[in-house]
C-alpha cells in the first residue's frame, strides 16, 4: 500500500504525502538534478544521488577528511616509485542489473572518464594523474588510445592496475570522488554508451555526459537502485542484492519544490523528512526548535563560498549595450582590476553573516577552509567600505564608468533564497554608490546556470566549491589557475598565480607548499579576481524520527543531504 502511495505521488508530480511512511525518506529540494551519470556528476545535487546508487573503490572513514578505507576495493599497494597502484576488488558484488562486478567494469569506468574529460565534469583531475594533462584527446594530440588503454589495466590475477604519469600524493583521495564510481561495462555499452573498445573511442572524446543514456537509466552497485524520474520527482528503492546488506530505509523520494515556504510547511507538517533550507538565519528562525525537528550544529565546513566575476561575458543579454553608456557593460567588464576591487569593497560581509549565518560566519583570507594546511590567516581581506568602493569605481576606465554608470544583469539559482539574498546585498550596496549604477537579478534553473557558466555566459556566479578530494590544491588550483576547472567560468588569467600554483604542485612537503599558498593568497588579495564570501560552521536539520545523524556520523566529504548516506539511516 505504501509503495502505491509513493508511486501515486510520482505520477502526480506535485501533491505531498500525508505523512512519510516509516520505511521511506522524502526529500524536498528547490534544485533540479543535472545528471545521474557518475562520469558527468560534478555538482553536489547530482553527487548526493550518485553516491547512494553507485560506489567508489575507496571512501573516507567516518567523518575524516584524511583517512581512506576500502569500499569496492579490499586492499591496494603502491609500487614503481608510487607511480603504479594495484587494487584487489571485492568479490560477489552485484550491479543493480544483476551482473557481477569484475575488474573489466572498473577498467571501463576509468577509461570512460578519461575519454569524456571536459569542462563539464570532474574527469580532468583523473586525466591529470593518469595522463599527465588535464586535457582530452581533442585538445592534446599526444593522447592516443594506447596511452589511455595502458593507464588503466586488469592484470592476469584480476587486479586493477593504475599507471600514473608521475607520483601523485592525492591520487587515492581522487578515487574517493563520487564521479569515479564504478559503472557496468556491458550494461552501459548496451544502452549506447561507449563500447569500451578502440573502435569508437574517438567518438567519445570530451563527450558531455550530463544527459547521457546512463543518466536516464542508472545502474550501480550501491544500496539504492533507480526506479523512476520525471520533471519534478525521482524515486529510488533499496537494492535487495546489495553486498553490504539491505538498508532499513526501503525507498527514497525526492521532489522538486521551488518555493521555500512550501518546503518549510511540508517539513513542519511531517510531509518531508529533509528539505533544502534557506540559509542559517532563515532556518533557525523558521525551523529550529519547532516540534518534530532535530538539529545538529557546529559541524565542519570544508566548502569555499565565492562569487566569480567573469572577465569575458559571452551572453549579450546580460551586458546590454556592451558599452559604458549606462545601458550595459563591456564583455570584459571584470577584466578591469578597479571594477573588481570596487565590487569587493561594495559587498557588506557583515550583513551577509547576519542575514544568512545568524552572526556565526567568519571571513576567510583565502578560498581554502581553515582545516587544510596552507591556510594563512595573516593575509589581508576585503571589508565593506563604500568609500573605498567608490574610489575604485571612479578610477575604472579613467572615470568614464563613474560618469556614465552601468547596467549589469546577474542570474542566480532559482529557488535558492540564500543566493537571492546574497545578490540582493550586492545589488543594494552597488546601486547606493551611484544612481547611475544598476543591477538586475534574474532567477535561472540550476542545470542551465551550470551549463551556461561553463561556456562563459554568466556575468557573475555564486559558487560554493565542495572539494573533490581533500587537498588544498583542489581549491586553489581550481579557482585560480588559468587551466583550472573554473577558468572557463571566470576567464581569469594571471601568469604570476600560475607560477605559484605550479611551484606548490612540485613538492610533496606540506610546509613548503604552505609557503607558496601564502604568496598566492596575497596575490589574490592584490588582484581581487574572486569575491571570497564568509563561511560558517555547518548544521543539519531533519525530522526527529530519523536515526543515524550526529556530529560523529556527519561526513563533510559526503554530498548527501544530512551528511550521512541513506543506507546508514533508519526511522522510528
Amino acid at each position: 500500500m505504501q509503495k502505491a502511495i509513493i508511486l501515486a505521488l510520482l505520477a502526480s508530480g506535485g501533491t505531498a504525502l500525508a505523512a512519510t511512511p516509516k520505511d521511506t525518506l522524502v526529500i524536498y529540494s528547490g534544485a533540479d538534478i543535472p545528471t545521474l551519470d557518475p562520469g558527468g556528476s560534478y555538482d553536489t545535487v547530482s553527487g548526493g544521488f550518485v553516491e547512494n546508487m553507485y560506489e567508489t573503490l575507496v571512501t573516507y572513514r567516518g567523518s575524516s577528511i584524511r583517512v581512506l578505507e576500502p569500499l569496492l576495493a579490499t586492499k591496494w599497494a603502491a609500487s614503481n616509485g608510487a607511480k603504479t597502484y594495484t587494487f584487489d576488488l571485492r568479490k560477489g558484488v552485484k550491479f543493480h542489473s544483476g551482473a557481477t562486478l569484475t575488474c573489466r567494469d572498473a577498467e571501463y569506468t576509468f577509461e570512460r572518464n578519461i575519454l569524456t574529460n571536459s569542462s563539464a565534469n570532474g574527469n580532468w583531475f583523473l586525466a591529470e594523474s593518469l595522463l599527465g594533462t588535464q586535457k582530452n584527446a581533442y585538445e592534446d594530440k599526444t593522447i592516443t588510445w594506447q596511452r589511455i588503454d595502458q593507464a588503466v589495466e586488469c592484470n592476469s590475477a584480476g587486479q586493477l592496475v593504475f599507471n600514473l604519469a608521475k607520483p601523485d600524493a592525492t591520487f587515492l583521495a581522487k578515487l574517493a570522488f563520487n564521479g569515479n564510481s564504478i559503472v557496468e561495462r556491458a550494461y552501459a555499452a548496451k544502452l549506447g554508451e561507449w563500447s569500451g573498445t578502440e573502435k569508437d573511442w574517438r567518438d567519445w572524446v570530451g563527450k558531455d555526459l550530463i544527459g547521457s543514456r546512463l543518466s536516464k537509466a542508472p545502474n550501480g552497485t550501491g544500496a539504492y537502485r533507480f526506479v523512476r524520474q520525471d520533471a519534478s520527482v525521482v524515486m529510488l528503492e533499496a537494492f535487495n542484492g546489495y553486498w553490504g546488506g539491505r538498508p532499513k530505509i526501503s525507498r527514497v523520494v525526492r521532489q522538486k519544490v521551488p518555493e521555500l515556504a512550501a518546503r518549510q510547511q511540508a517539513f513542519l507538517k511531517g510531509d518531508a523528512d529533509f528539505i533544502e533550507g534557506g540559509g542559517r538565519s532563515v532556518d533557525e528562525a523558521q525551523l529550529k526548535g519547532k516540534p518534530g525537528v532535530a538539529w545538529v550544529d557546529d559541524l565542519p565546513n570544508i566548502n569555499a563560498p565565492s562569487i566569480l566575476m567573469n572577465a569575458s561575458i559571452t551572453d549579450a543579454r546580460l551586458i546590454g549595450s556592451r558599452k559604458l553608456d549606462g545601458k550595459g557593460v563591456p564583455a570584459d567588464f571584470f577584466s578591469n582590476i578597479n571594477v573588481r576591487k570596487g565590487f569587493s569593497y561594495a559587498f557588506n560581509y557583515g550583513e551577509y553573516i547576519n542575514a544568512l549565518q545568524s552572526g556565526r560566519g567568519k571571513q576567510r583570507t583565502m578560498l581554502l577552509p581553515e582545516v587544510f594546511f596552507g591556510y594563512d590567516d595573516t593575509v589581508k581581506k576585503y571589508t565593506y567600505s563604500p568609500a573605498q568602493a567608490a574610489n575604485y569605481f571612479k578610477q575604472a576606465y579613467k572615470g568614464e564608468l563613474w560618469r556614465n554608470g552601468f547596467t549589469l544583469n546577474i542570474n542566480y539559482r532559482a529557488g535558492s533564497a540564500s543566493a537571492l539574498t546574497t545578490f540582493e546585498i550586492l545589488k543594494r550596496n552597488i546601486e547606493a554608490l551611484n544612481p547611475k549604477f544598476k543591477i538586475n537579478l534574474q532567477p535561472k534553473q540550476w542545470s542551465e546556470l551550470l551549463a551556461d557558466s561553463k561556456n562563459g555566459k554568466e556575468s557573475m556566479l555564486l559558487m560554493t566549491w565542495a572539494p573533490d578530494y581533500a587537498d588544498p590544491d583542489n581549491f586553489l588550483y581550481t579557482f585560480y589557475a588559468s587551466d583550472g576547472y573554473l577558468a572557463v567560468r571566470s576567464n581569469y588569467r594571471d601568469e604570476r598565480m600560475d607560477i605559484l600554483l605550479k611551484q606548490a604542485r612540485q613538492t610533496g612537503d606540506p610546509l613548503e607548499r604552505s609557503r607558496w599558498y601564502s604568496l598566492l593568497a596575497k596575490r589574490a588579495y592584490d588582484t581581487a579576481p574572486i569575491m571570497i564570501l564568509p563561511a560558517a560552521s555547518n548544521y543539519v536539520f531533519y525530522r526527529d524520527n530519523i536515526n543515524g545523524i550526529s556530529a560523529s556520523t556527519y561526513s563533510p566529504m559526503t554530498a548527501t543531504v544530512g551528511g550521512v548516506l541513506w543506507k546508514d539511516l533508519s526511522k522510528n
